[in-house]
């Protein structure tokens, strides 16, 4: 799903024109994937004690729309990552903008590649990225940088009815085969070793007003833009279908927020 490959690319500071189209077409969104603030806080609330001596990752950030919630709305110190340099220069000049420097910081890195001290963070953020990794694998690795207790909170794209139409079924197949339902990500949760302390979809407005409703005009000025190349005329189909595939079925998909811990066993075990 094209909106949901913020966090990964090519090798850091090196882009190809197919990678340049691709941030073209997503320049200047409020979000790159599916989000808003009110899922942001309320996620939020399930980790208790955020204080000014919490250290948050946000991995694959974009350009910090949820970073800046994270930010504003506690005192926590965050390190926000993502492969893709631009969004981390938008990103680090709101930060100075908005006077947060002395506690936030933007920094190009691989989400998947990441060379962090272990036991160094006490929640990791993890909005519309986790695709990148999967969300098994993601768990798994970033396991070691958490110290004992600590959370992770996240969004994955999920069934919601069970039956969805061919036409539906065939697009995630194309794009992310990997798409459960919920009940089956609790699963996979648990046997990754983290209980889930919460979890809740995000609102159909969450895709619309700051994701689908800007990519549809993004997508206009694009075809303009790039009459005659090939390439760019596909890459602006593939986003038109996702944003009708939303239209006409989003009732049998959406995203899940999950907020996980380590279990309670392997907290007991490292103290």
């Amino acid at each position: 799903m094209s909106g949901r490959r913020r966090g990964q690319g090519t090798e850091v500071g090196s882009e190809d024109r197919a990678t340049r189209l691709f941030f073209e077409l997503f320049d200047g969104l409020p979000r790159q994937g599916p989000g808003d603030t009110t899922s942001t806080l309320r996620a939020l609330e399930f980790v208790p004690g955020v204080g000014s001596e919490t250290r948050v990752l946000d991995l694959g950030c974009g350009t910090g729309a949820q970073t800046l919630v994270l930010a504003r709305s506690s005192p926590a110190h965050i390190l926000a990552i993502d492969s893709h340099p631009p969004f981390i220069d938008l990103l680090n000049r709101e930060i100075h903008r908005s006077g947060l420097a002395d506690r936030v910081e933007a920094r190009v890195a691989d989400m998947c590649r990441l060379d962090l001290e272990d036991a160094s963070f006490d929640l990791i953020w993890c909005e519309g990225a986790i695709y990148n990794a999967g969300v098994e694998s993601g768990l798994r690795d970033w396991r070691r940088l958490l110290r004992p207790g600590g959370y992770v909170a996240f969004t994955e794209a999920c069934w919601r009815k069970p039956d969805p139409p061919a036409a539906c079924v065939a697009f995630w197949e194309r794009e992310y085969p990997a798409i459960r339902d919920t009940a089956a990500l609790l699963e996979a949760i648990d046997g990754c070793g983290f209980e889930t302390m919460g979890h809740f979809p995000l609102p159909a407005s969450a895709w619309w007003e700051d994701y689908y409703r800007p990519l549809q005009a993004n997508v206009t000025a694009f075809r303009q833009r790039h009459k005659g190349e090939t390439d760019a005329q596909e890459l602006a189909d593939s986003a038109q279908t996702e944003i009708d595939i939303w239209h006409a079925y989003a009732e049998f998909y959406g995203y899940e927020f999950f907020v996980v811990r380590t279990a309670p066993h392997d907290i007991a075990r490292a103290t």
